[in-house]
């Protein structure tokens, strides 16, 4: 064949039209794809699946029997939880958790004004949801909504003002999920800021910002949570005069803030660290002062490197604020704890069932905030590739 015919045949062989686009095999998509993308994709990862597999038959039907199909769902008192030779197989006791949850939430604030604590919540709700939903409406003024209206109207609220016709509620008299909430979100809240600033003031350049910095925050990183709340709770009244000595709640309140916040200026100043000379050098060039380089160049980079971290220590912020119970303050595990010894509910199964309801509520509540965390992730990675 010359070379004229090859020639023509490679022409020939080129295809003129444009074939349609066919659809994936089926292995690699849908269902079966996710299973062999995730949990087959490597001989290590089959083996650890299998490994995980067999551990959730091992333990999940054992927790159901507990806490359903053997659980006890009715009755006045501890005597429906017992094992008897008619029952000689007993789960759960949620009668128990259906009598005492309202101690759970609420603690022992006035019945009459436990409306006060439903209204907070459903503030504190809408305040959340409005700054996490990214289209709600005027964000803008669901952040002045979220940190000065909530704050402010839910002091008023849960402590009382007598001018408005609210009575005083004194803070020994909260509990439960209350103490807890107010507790992590005044932690998660101050400790960013306080953080930042903390971070900052390691990096600054003037002395005596750097080592106030440095010693605050080696300090409050090299003692224990315990010891922080026991510093806050029986120190922090001898820096003040007593008519102004704050109570147990606030000193507890400062207390994990500050203990929060040192560890969210490592945060930081590790996402600082991360951001190459050139973003400073590039910011200073166009003349933009310090504070200026900070919130529009430098921050917002450094807080989309760190959200894993930052939102592991928010988790580990909302699961400490159980040590608040140690210096005397009734958050949820407390009640629990109190409820436990009642001898209308001591039973052998009562204990498991309060720490199972408060396993479900913590679970609940870092789950949420770390999906939410691993979404903001995926969107900010798909907003750099555009």
């Amino acid at each position: 064949m010359s070379e004229g015919d090859l020639a023509v045949a490679r022409i020939n062989f080129v295809r003129q039209q444009t074939l349609e686009p066919q659809p994936p095999p089926s292995s690699m998509t849908g269902p079966v794809g996710w299973l062999r993308e995730n949990l087959f994709s490597t001989p290590f990862n089959i083996v650890l699946t299998i490994l995980i597999a067999l551990l959730f038959l091992w333990i999940v039907p054992d927790m159901l029997r507990y806490l359903i199909f053997d659980a006890v769902w009715s009755g006045a008192d501890r005597t429906v939880c017992l094992i008897t030779p008619e029952r000689p197989v007993v789960g759960a006791c949620w009668p128990f958790v259906f009598e005492r949850l309202p101690y759970f939430i609420y603690g022992s604030y006035p019945i009459p004004e436990r409306w006060r604590v439903d209204v907070f919540f459903v503030m504190l709700a809408v305040a959340i949801v409005w700054l996490l939903w990214l289209n709600a409406p005027r964000r803008d003024l669901g952040v002045i909504y979220a940190f000065v209206v909530t704050p402010v109207c839910s002091y008023i609220l849960l402590s009382g003002w007598s001018l408005i016709g609210l009575p005083k509620v004194d803070t020994v008299l909260w509990g439960g999920v209350l103490v807890t909430i107010v507790v992590s979100a005044v932690g998660i809240v101050i400790s960013l800021p306080l953080g930042i600033l903390l971070a900052l003031g390691r990096r600054s350049a003037m002395p005596a910002v750097k080592l106030f910095s440095v010693i605050f925050i080696e300090f409050v990183r090299g003692v224990p949570l315990v010891t922080v709340l026991f510093m806050a709770s029986v120190m922090l009244p001898l820096f003040v005069p007593e008519h102004l000595s704050p109570d147990k709640l606030l000193r507890a309140l400062i207390g994990i803030a500050m203990f929060a916040s040192a560890y969210m200026a490592e945060v930081v100043r590790a996402g600082l660290a991360a951001i190459p000379k050139g973003q400073f050098e590039g910011a200073q060039a166009v003349g933009l002062g310090y504070w200026q380089m900070m919130r529009l160049i430098v921050l917002p980079q450094a807080l989309k490197i760190t959200i894993p971290n930052i939102v592991n220590t928010y988790i580990g912020l909302f699961k400490d604020t159980t040590l608040v119970f140690i210096v005397g303050i009734f958050d949820l595990l407390r009640t629990i704890e109190v409820s436990r010894i009642d001898p209308k509910w001591a039973a052998p199964s009562t204990s498991a069932t309060g720490y199972a309801v408060a396993a479900f509520f913590y679970l609940i509540c870092c789950y949420g905030m770390s999906r939410y965390a691993q979404e903001t992730e995926k969107r900010l990675r798909k907003a750099d590739r555009r």
